[in-house]
């Protein structure tokens, strides 16, 4: 499996904007659950947001509905994520994956669990200051 590479992570401030992108492979990609997750130092990995790029369904975490937004271009086997208002509470690395080996719909769902996806990558440090 091709891994998917993230980027456009950086530090902002609180009240700022960052839009992370996710590239993968085709067959990564393809009708595939996308997720978006992330890390705090000492804290368990959890799920952001996730898409469905059959149909373009999405979830979301309660914790980030209404100022995160993912979004798929098929073109380009890529998936965004544009984070608005962001609270240092965000503060994590930010984490991509593809619900593998399974594929499909399978797990993608408003609970978005990390034990689901098994094609990850290698995150992208996103820090929000106040």
């Amino acid at each position: 499996q091709v891994q998917p590479v993230e980027s456009g992570g950086g530090s902002v401030q609180a009240g700022g904007s960052l839009r992370l992108s996710c590239a993968t492979s085709r067959s990564t990609y393809y009708t595939s659950c996308m997720g978006w997750f992330r890390q705090a130092p000492g804290k368990e990995r959890e799920g952001v947001a996730a898409i469905y790029t059959g149909d373009g369904s999405t979830y979301y975490a309660s914790s980030v509905k209404g100022r995160f937004t993912i979004s798929p271009d098929n073109a380009k086997n890529t998936v965004y994520l544009q984070m608005n208002s962001l609270k240092p509470e965000d503060t994590a690395m930010y984490f991509c994956a593809a619900n593998a080996p399974y594929g499909g719909r399978w797990r993608c769902e408003p609970d978005i669990q990390a034990a689901h996806f098994g094609n990850w990558g290698q995150g992208t440090q996103v820090t929000v200051f106040s």
